[in-house]
């Protein structure tokens, strides 16, 4: 081989080396394995497959088939059935699996979906909301930002495109009766883990856990899947509250709302009197923004619950 056909090979093996990601894309989850630990594996093939000089050493890193059966390591692609606009910022985006295929995951578990922007890979993580049994779909709930990379890839999403996923990822797992009482602290999107939970409690006869579920927004218009949590809130064993950050009057929400919502933030005194209302001993979970989850694992210790009594999304 000359030195022009060297140059040429070793251009072409380079153009083969994984690239290093960027520190923003990890979603931050603490999933296993994270973003930096496929890189890891895929230069270490890379490097093994350059050694020997032999190419079929190298693994697609993605299948475009369309399976019902997920891989923590792999993106695979699903296609996107619907996109329905929740409120101004917000998107429930539905997608399909072959037949009646499920998804696979056990209820809070969550999912790394990858998108690229300006030659951008980017990676974030999304809980699905939809059933743990759901056949033929599940549906992810996404909140878009003026200036966040992620959003700008999802708005450019529309029914019938592909999207990439990775998972399922999670460490808590959930069995029925394993607590007396679920209390679920959520801010925002930080819903979404809560509502598979709920599916799986209420779909399940013998599953007696009490559940009070706290969700925290900005205004009520902005109370994501309304009717969903009405539904709950009937069963014999749910109880809803509401805190709404930036209204102050009783008088402008339904009747069915001025009982359990409550205005400003949800603070020291708020969450004692939650805990104390709670009709057996309880299990709380939290999800919601980083400054969120901090300040509500530390009202909880002034609540009286132990650092194993709660679990942070």
């Amino acid at each position: 081989m000359d030195e022009k056909e060297e140059d040429d090979d070793e251009e072409a093996w380079l153009q083969l080396r994984p690239v290093e990601p960027l520190p923003s894309q990890c979603c931050g989850s603490g999933c296993s394995p994270c973003v930096f630990d496929l890189y890891d594996r895929d230069l270490a093939r890379w490097e093994a497959a350059r050694a020997s000089k032999d190419r079929s050493l190298l693994r697609g890193k993605e299948s475009l088939n369309f399976p019902s059966k997920l891989s923590p390591e792999t993106f695979l692609a699903f296609r996107i059935s619907a996109m329905d606009k929740l409120t101004q910022d917000t998107y429930c985006v539905r997608f399909a699996l072959p037949g009646s295929g499920q998804l696979g995951l056990r209820p809070g578990q969550h999912l790394i979906l990858r998108g690229t922007v300006d030659g951008l890979e980017i990676q974030r993580a999304y809980t699905p909301i939809s059933p743990v049994n759901a056949e033929g779909y599940f549906e992810v709930l996404i909140k878009c930002y003026q200036t966040g990379l992620m959003s700008r890839y999802v708005e450019s999403l529309r029914a019938g495109d592909t999207a990439f996923w990775r998972g399922p990822f999670g460490n808590f797992f959930y069995k029925p009766n394993q607590y007396g009482e679920l209390l679920m602290l959520a801010s925002g999107t930080g819903l979404a883990p809560m509502v598979p939970l709920l599916h799986s409690i209420t779909d399940n006869a013998e599953d007696e856990t009490f559940v009070t579920l706290v969700g925290c927004f900005k205004t009520f218009e902005g109370i994501y899947l309304k009717t969903f949590l009405q539904e709950q809130a009937r069963f014999w064993n749910v109880r809803t509250f509401f805190v709404l950050s930036q209204e102050n009057s009783p008088e402008q929400l339904p009747w069915s709302y001025r009982e359990k919502t409550r205005f400003g933030r949800l603070g020291q005194d708020l969450i004692d009197e939650l805990v104390g209302s709670c009709r057996r001993k309880p299990f709380a979970l939290v999800c919601g923004s980083a400054e969120f989850t901090e300040d509500m694992a530390k009202g909880l210790l002034r609540a009286g619950l132990a650092e194993d009594s709660y679990f942070l999304f």
